[in-house]
């Protein structure tokens, strides 16, 4: 896919990955709407690359359909959708004041999961009824932000690791159903990534989860996410597949 001149949304594109993203994108050519629920930061991302800020909730259906609107009106429809939007609290189910609160469980579920699957939705209907793109047919791509966590989920994440094996679950029936519409679905799970949660531990605990990674022995850069977004744009034989970035680690 050539992305030269594609409406392109980034959710969570106003910091850590997202806001990487949004730069390689709007750098190969597409004009790219930068979406966070931070309109400061999606403010910051979009004057920079000369894309569109989008304030949005992920997760609120109406705020979602609107933001989109106000993108398809400025750049056309959407063909490349990036899911990074995310929260990643560390709780335990039973602490010392007793069980997780429920709500706290279904926050991750709804800005993870739902932000998701709201935005896949309604840039899938964008896409379907878009003229391909190219001889394959191809209409559009969404690439959503799994973990390596959906598969060794640490202590304390419980709710992150469901999020994240939810976002694994629906790649490959998703997939499938658009398949016909020449829409590809992909998701990305990174390992550790330096962005500001990992960058704002003590140096020690940094060096010691760093020491961790096979090879590179290192924390990833936000740009090598960046730059396999831009390889499964490219490779349109890249379906349907969660792929890990993360240096060989498996988390005890």
């Amino acid at each position: 896919m050539d992305l030269a001149g594609l409406g392109a949304i980034v959710t969570g594109g106003g910091s850590g990955l997202g806001a990487a993203t949004a730069r390689a994108l709007a750098a190969a050519g597409a004009k790219v709407g930068v979406m966070d629920l931070s309109a400061d930061n999606a403010k910051a991302v979009a004057e920079e690359i000369g894309g569109l800020a989008l304030p949005c909730d992920v997760a609120d259906a109406a705020a979602a359909e609107a933001a989109m609107a106000e993108a398809r009106a400025a750049h056309g429809p959407c063909r490349v959708l990036v899911n990074c939007a995310g929260i990643a609290p560390a709780k335990r189910v039973v602490g010392r004041n007793g069980p997780m609160a429920l709500e706290d469980f279904e926050t991750v579920i709804r800005v993870n999961l739902i932000g998701s699957f709201n935005l896949l939705r309604l840039a899938a209907a964008e896409m379907a009824g878009s003229e391909p793109l190219n001889e394959d047919g191809e209409r559009g791509i969404v690439i959503s932000t799994s973990s390596v966590a959906a598969v060794e989920g640490q202590l304390g994440q419980a709710a992150y690791a469901a999020s994240k094996a939810g976002i694994n679950g629906m790649i490959l029936p998703i997939a499938r159903e658009l398949a016909r519409s020449g829409i590809r679905v992909l998701a990305i799970a990174p390992g550790l990534i330096a962005t500001p949660l990992l960058l704002n531990m003590p140096q020690e605990v940094q060096d010691n989860l760093s020491s961790q990674v096979p090879f590179p022995s290192r924390f990833g850069h936000p740009e090598e996410f960046a730059d396999l977004v831009l390889c499964m744009c490219r490779n349109a034989m890249l379906n349907a597949d969660v792929v890990r970035l993360d240096g060989a680690m498996r988390m005890q």
